[in-house]
């Protein structure tokens, strides 16, 4: 089993290796731009590891790894300019370097890109990696379109939440460790589990991600907190704060989002009290340490010695592990 390290490096030099410098220019300059920034790299990381973890040869896997991170950096180009995102990973956004159109284009491009780099794979499993990957593709615009649908509405519930970062987030974590394992000659069951594995655990991970954007510690998290409150997001912790507050502080807190006249420190700490009081603190853990025992509990079916399974446990506690 290689280290974590190894496969960072792989996916780096297989991404770098797709020759961005082609024309014309304003189309491709931007993708490379993109793509060029940083990021974790751990969904074609996890690819490279379910594909080892079965047996497999990673290399067979690297061209899908790669695509599914192409694929990624897409919706990031395409959700930077509807949520008018100036900023992403510390650098301006592709639309606000160039401009909308061209963000667009780009975008587009790039989702062909990632289906090029999936038609690279063993082609006697292609249609099966054709079909987990695009499904995928649909889910993940249905969840943003319903995050975009919650802006508008006050009714959305702490289920239709859940079922949003599902698809918005999850399902892609889910369909990388999925394609990792079919590359690498899984059967069903296996690839199956390794899907609830990772859609449980990205659900975990952007309850985590909601709670330490607003009670995080900003020198441990990386960013400046509260940019959710600011943004007026209905993360989970909006959402669950309505579900158990008193009627008062509801109706405060839903006057707060709608207004705009207080000052952004100032809002930031009235809402954190008011999450506080509500109790969303203590219930996100409660909520995103279940979703992490689901994803344990999914592997735990895998017939693998603890040794292969290691990674994968590590790369869970690292991904939920972050502290205040």
């Amino acid at each position: 089993m290689h280290s974590p390290e190894f496969l960072q490096e792989k996916v780096i030099a297989a991404i770098t290796a797709l020759h961005l410098d082609r024309q014309p220019p304003e189309l491709y300059a931007p993708i490379a731009y993109s793509m060029s920034i940083g990021g974790k790299r751990m969904r074609p990381m996890l690819v490279l590891m379910a594909c080892e973890l079965v047996g497999g040869n990673i290399e067979d896997a690297l061209s899908a790894a790669v695509g599914i991170e192409v694929f990624h950096n897409f919706t990031l180009v395409h959700d930077d300019i509807m949520d008018n995102a100036p900023i992403r990973r510390g650098q301006v956004t592709v639309y606000k370097k160039w401009d909308t159109n061209i963000a667009i284009l780009s975008g587009d491009t790039m989702f062909a890109l990632a289906y090029e780099q999936m038609a690279k794979t063993p082609q006697e499993i292609l249609p099966q990696i054709l079909e987990v990957f695009t499904t995928t593709a649909r889910q993940v615009c249905e969840g943003q379109q319903c995050d975009m649908n919650f802006e508008s509405r006050e009714d959305t519930t702490l289920e239709e939440y859940l079922m949003m970062i599902r698809l918005k987030t999850a399902v892609l974590l889910a369909c990388s460790l999925k394609i990792g394992a079919l590359t690498g000659g899984a059967d069903a069951a296996t690839a199956a589990a390794l899907y609830t594995f990772g859609e449980k655990l990205g659900i975990a991970f952007q309850i985590r991600d909601d709670l330490l954007d607003t009670f995080g510690d900003e020198a441990l998290f990386g960013k400046k907190t509260g940019g959710d409150i600011l943004a007026n997001k209905k993360t989970y912790l909006y959402l669950a704060a309505l579900t158990y507050g008193s009627p008062q502080a509801c109706k405060e807190l839903k006057e707060i989002y709608r207004g705009d006249s207080m000052l952004p420190e100032e809002k930031i700490a009235r809402v954190k009290t008011l999450f506080t009081a509500a109790g969303v603190e203590s219930l996100c853990e409660t909520v995103s340490a279940d979703y992490y025992k689901q994803a344990m509990d999914a592997i735990e079916q895998l017939n693998f010695s603890e040794e292969r399974l290691l990674p994968l446990r590590n790369f869970a506690t690292h991904l939920l592990g972050r502290k205040y």
